[in-house]
């Protein structure tokens, strides 16, 4: 395994560890859980056994990233911005 780019921190100090995956503007929000963040990715809990594309919009609080799914570990999901 390669070290990070950057160094991921919990969201304990964050307004909320609930974010919402968006793959479509048409189709339903999946809600998840913020596990870390860091400037260049996150972890998040998908809860369940969802299907999510490799590509999608991860929103947490006011803050819309662009993702690439990067690891995936039964319902926990490594994304890169």
């Amino acid at each position: 395994m390669h070290p990070r780019r950057h160094a991921r921190v919990k969201p304990a100090g964050l307004v909320s560890r609930q974010a919402k995956i968006i793959t479509d503007p048409r189709a339903p929000v999946i809600v998840c859980t913020l596990i870390d963040y860091s400037p260049g990715g996150a972890c998040v809990d998908l809860g369940g056994q969802v299907k999510i594309p490799d590509r999608f919009e991860l929103l947490h609080v006011n803050t819309k990233k662009r993702c690439r799914v990067a690891w995936k570990r039964g319902t926990k999901v490594g994304v890169v911005f």
